[in-house]
Order: structure tokens, then C-alpha cells, then sequence
């Protein structure tokens, strides 16, 4: 039997300050100007409670990613086709890969922060249930194909550090990287 761990009240209404107050610095001073003493001072909680909570700066990142990440993944498992079930895999493969492309420059610097916190930070969670579902729509479309590697290839462009790269860098729009990954796909299943 599994037991199930309920935050405490106060956990989770300071929780709930402190990403209201992260929410409030970063729409005011972007992803640079949060520090955690910033954080703490305006949630009015102390600065070791942060680090515990959250661990650093990348780990409330990932928590302030976390809302609209339970969003995007619950479109793609259960939502509307075709990002959701109900379409042709490779017409879901083609939806999924634009709607991560649009989700990853919605959060862009959240993501960047997130994902560089360290060599692996990009990889588990969220990247693992992306990876999974490629695979598995992938070997729907070509089950003769390596899935697993396949889905690690159309994944990568859309790598916050690349994608930011590219957009502010180099002027790409994130409508061109769509087309380029549909070329990709096109490859793929034709």
C-alpha cells in the first residue's frame, strides 16, 4: 500500500508565496534578477527555507516551469488531436514536436536557466516523458526504425540552450526550426 505524503498548510502556502514572488521578479527583471535572497525577502520566508524548498536557483526554476509543464503533458497524453489521441502517429509526432517548439519559447529563459544547471540537468522528468512518446508514435510510423535514437534527434533542436541560440543569436524564428523539424519528419515517414 502506497502512502500518500500531503504538504503541510503552511509548506504549502509558502510555496505558493514564493513562486507568486519569483512569478512577480522575473515578469518585473527577467530570469537574471532572480537570486533566492530576492526571492526569500519578498515571499517573506526565510532564505534557508528557499534553498530547502527548492534546492537552488535552477530547482525553482523547474518549479516555476512545473504549472505549464503539467499543462503541456496532459495535452499530449489525454487533450484534443492532434497533439492528443485520436490522430495518425505521425500527424501527432508533427503536432507534438511544433506545440514543444511554441511551450520551450514561451518559457525560454526558465528553460535556459533549468537546463544548464548542470552537464544532465536537460535530462529525466519532463525530457523522458517527451522521449517516451516520441518513441512510442515513432515505432507506430516506422516500426523498422531506431525509436529511441530518432526521438533523441528530433528532440535536440528544440533544446532550450540551441533554440536560444538560434532565435536570438542568429535570427532564426521558431517558425523556420518548425519547418525544418516537418522536413525532418517528412523524411522520416515518406
Amino acid at each position: 500500500m502506497e502512502i500518500v505524503r500531503r504538504e503541510r498548510t503552511d509548506a504549502a502556502r509558502n510555496r505558493a508565496k514564493i513562486l507568486a514572488a519569483a512569478e512577480a521578479i522575473v515578469a518585473a527583471e527577467g530570469v537574471d534578477g532572480l537570486s533566492m535572497a530576492e526571492v526569500a525577502a519578498a515571499a517573506g520566508v526565510g532564505v534557508g527555507t528557499l534553498y530547502r524548498r527548492f534546492g537552488d536557483r535552477s530547482g525553482l526554476a523547474y518549479a516555476l516551469i512545473d504549472r505549464r509543464e503539467r499543462e503541456f503533458q496532459s495535452a499530449f497524453i489525454e487533450g484534443p488531436p492532434p497533439l492528443g489521441p485520436g490522430a495518425e502517429p505521425a500527424a501527432r509526432v508533427r503536432a507534438f514536436l511544433y506545440a514543444l517548439a511554441d511551450r520551450t519559447v514561451e518559457q525560454l529563459d526558465l528553460l535556459l536557466m533549468a537546463e544548464t544547471a548542470g552537464p544532465f540537468a536537460r535530462f529525466g522528468g519532463a525530457y523522458d516523458a517527451y522521449h517516451g512518446h516520441l518513441a512510442m508514435l515513432i515505432t507506430q510510423v516506422r516500426p523498422d526504425a531506431d525509436a529511441s535514437c530518432l526521438a533523441d534527434a528530433l528532440l535536440a533542436p528544440l533544446a532550450a540552450p540551441l533554440l536560444a541560440y538560434r532565435i536570438r543569436e542568429c535570427g532564426v524564428e521558431v517558425e523556420r526550426v518548425k519547418a525544418a523539424l516537418g522536413g525532418v519528419l517528412d523524411g522520416l515517414v515518406g
